[in-house]
């Protein structure tokens, strides 16, 4: 049960980690005049990222090491939820990201401003992915 309980874990930072971006961090961040916010952003998601990749990642790997001793279906399904933020990021935010990115402060406030829009609302169906495989993992251990 240990491995269950890791996965349980790993998948709740994850969402606690996604929920915290979309309910207080960008939001707060929206507030910010336009060259300050795409400062704050910049480092703020690089950092972000690299976080709830290995999270997501490893969540999966915990989830299916479950499902392997316990041939319970809940665990791949919490597995290949928390996972789906792979293929969710890297389709739907990537392009969002790589557009900011490349922007500098000098950039043209309304664009910017609507792609940090995009994003958080973007972000906010990774906190989904996030607090769903935390639910279902939970769910599994009982």
């Amino acid at each position: 049960m240990l491995v269950g309980h890791l996965a349980l874990v790993v998948a709740a930072v994850f969402a606690g980690a996604a929920v915290y971006i979309t309910i207080a961090e960008h939001p707060a961040r929206m507030r910010l005049a336009d060259g300050p916010l795409l400062t704050q952003w910049k480092p703020s998601y690089k950092r972000g990222f690299a976080m709830q990749a290995t999270l997501a990642v490893v969540g999966c790997v915990l989830g299916l090491w479950m499902w392997y001793l316990s041939k319970d279906w809940r665990w791949v399904l919490g597995a290949v939820v928390l996972v789906a933020n792979w293929p969710f990021t890297l389709f739907a935010i990537m392009p969002v990201n790589n557009r900011l990115v490349a922007m500098d402060e000098a950039s043209p406030p309304g664009e910017m401003r609507g792609l940090m829009e995009r994003w958080g609302v973007l972000h906010a169906v990774r906190s989904g992915l996030g607090s769903a495989a935390t639910g279902l993992y939970l769910w599994a251990l009982n």
